[in-house]
């Protein structure tokens, strides 16, 4: 691709977009142990039945990014990211207003879920629709520190999620947070989406598409096309977001309720280190693109990986002994998932051309987030319920790294600059 027609305040606006939808998401997590209490009776079964909503939703997010990713890959990637972004917003307002296991009973639970799996089917279209946004708008040497920015601004949202939950938390007692406290944070988030929503108005069409329009590339039938011309690309692509989505989903935002269920910290505590987490995160992942534009995506998912399989199940141990050694096995586990999020973003949109783009990353990618992001902290929580043994989250990190290895091995590399040394 030339050098980027797109503007500045474009590529602002999509960056900062990210914020919302892993405020939302990363906010319910944070939010789990409360939400247990408010919507599904409390106790070890209501937090297991709201990991388990958080997972079933997720199994939305897929369908959402074919159905969003087709818009995109017909129509633009500008009109995609309105309508994902007004869907999410309706959805987020929508939670707030709902009422509670004490007002509803049992249905208050189901037309949570109900929620969540609008807010997934939305999210589906907007972190590929962003990212793929990103790196069309992008100098070619400059792709990897652009589109990891979509990393670092949604890691802005969940340090949002953690600070205000935990502001929330600290500022209410218990009654006052099952009765309407808990209504803030989604408040703050329905907001954010909608300030967002008017912001991408006034944004430019990505390059990549309109020179699809001028060459009369756009495909007709992204789905079929991706199936039948990329399905290399798209296992790859799986296979980076499956590494992405544990390192993040469990070694990130499981955390506060890995924490607080199994005593190791109480639940404002373990909020705040989230917090101190995320400003981590956020601190590693520019670095990291910018490390994948000097020395390639390859090299660095290697080390990522490596990093994912021996790491893991010590600090889990750490985490265990609660404060500081907490504090510690948060951090660095934060660092781990925010570099693979960084390079991960770059590396599988860059293995589809522009035509199609947004499909294939929508079968391999989002697939592997919906499988290995919304399964795993409730898969983590029930192993942990059924064993005992405690740092079956890092082993489960470590696996997955493991399994990936291989693929990353034989990974060609994407970086411009880079493909001639690789």
């Amino acid at each position: 691709m030339q050098a980027s027609r797109m503007s500045n305040r474009s590529l602002a606006v999509a960056t900062l977009s990210t914020i919302v939808e892993w405020y939302d998401f990363t906010l319910y997590l944070y939010l789990a142990t409360l939400l247990s209490r408010t919507f599904f009776g409390g106790g070890a079964a209501g937090l297991g039945e709201a990991l388990a909503g958080f997972a079933v939703a997720y199994a939305m997010r897929p369908l959402g990014a074919i159905v969003f990713g087709h818009i995109g890959d017909r129509h633009g990637r500008r009109l995609t990211m309105l309508l994902s972004m007004g869907m999410m917003t309706a959805a987020m307002l929508a939670t707030a207003l709902l009422p509670t296991h004490a007002q509803a009973g049992p249905a208050a639970g189901w037309m949570l879920l109900a929620l969540r799996c609008l807010m997934a089917f939305s999210v589906g279209g907007e972190y590929t629709g962003v990212v793929a946004y990103l790196m069309e708008g992008a100098s070619a040497r400059r792709r990897g520190f652009v589109t990891s920015l979509a990393s670092a601004a949604s890691e802005v949202g969940a340090l949002l999620a953690a600070g205000i939950a935990a502001l929330t938390v600290a500022s209410l007692d218990n009654v006052a947070l099952e009765n309407w406290g808990w209504r803030i944070p989604f408040f703050v988030g329905a907001a954010m989406a909608g300030l967002i929503l008017l912001a991408r108005s006034t944004m430019e069409e990505s390059p990549d598409f309109l020179r699809q329009e001028a060459e009369g590339s756009v495909p007709s039938h992204p789905l079929r096309q991706s199936l039948r011309s990329h399905r290399l690309p798209i296992l790859r692509g799986f296979a980076i977001s499956a590494l992405g989505s544990i390192t993040y989903y469990v070694g990130i935002t499981y955390v506060p309720s890995f924490l607080t269920g199994t005593g190791a910290m109480a639940e404002g505590a373990a909020l705040w280190l989230s917090t101190i987490a995320a400003l981590a995160v956020i601190l590693v992942t520019p670095v990291t693109g910018l490390l994948a534009d000097r020395i390639g995506r390859r090299p660095v998912l290697l080390a990522l990986s490596l990093f994912g399989a021996a790491l893991p199940i010590p600090m889990f141990l750490l985490m265990g002994q609660g404060h500081g050694a907490a504090l510690m096995g948060a951090v660095l586990l934060a660092c781990l998932g925010g570099g693979v999020s960084a390079v991960g973003a770059v590396t599988t949109a860059e293995q589809f051309p522009g035509e199609g783009r947004l499909t294939g990353l929508a079968l391999g990618a989002t697939t592997a987030t919906a499988l290995f992001g919304g399964l795993t902290p409730w898969l983590a929580h029930l192993l942990i319920e059924r064993t005992g043994w405690t740092l079956i989250p890092g082993a489960m990190i470590a696996l997955v790294a493991l399994c990936v290895l291989p693929v990353l091995l034989a990974l060609p590399e994407t970086a411009p600059g880079r493909r001639l040394a690789a």
